[in-house]
């Protein structure tokens, strides 16, 4: 039960974020909403490396992401970024590894 609460707690930024998407409808505001979650989220109770998972995801997956749409396998109707993706899925995927890497963690006790 305690897993599964830790593993619920570390998805609530990510739950948020992701619900956020279809309310706020400027980019460069919920941009700046997503910055200001995840560095709450990295802030309480830092772990060793998060920052590093959190560039990762960031640089990794835009690089990523930039090829699905240059490549035609995807497309966004959002596209402050680059103008071809939403300027907020980066750091939506950089929070998104942070969150995989702490649950793997509690996975691993």
């Amino acid at each position: 039960m305690k897993l599964a609460l830790g593993i619920f707690l570390n998805s609530l930024p990510i739950l948020l974020m992701i619900g956020m998407i279809s309310y706020i409808r400027n980019d460069y505001l919920l941009t700046a909403l997503f910055i200001l979650i995840t560095a709450l989220y990295i802030s309480i109770h830092r772990k060793k490396q998060d920052f590093l998972a959190f560039s990762v995801g960031l640089i990794g997956m835009t690089i990523s992401e930039y090829l699905f749409v240059k490549t035609g396998v995807e497309t966004f109707e959002r596209t402050s970024l680059f103008g071809i993706m939403p300027l907020w899925l980066p750091v939506l995927w950089g929070c998104g590894f942070v969150v995989i890497k702490r649950v793997v963690a509690l996975l691993s006790r």
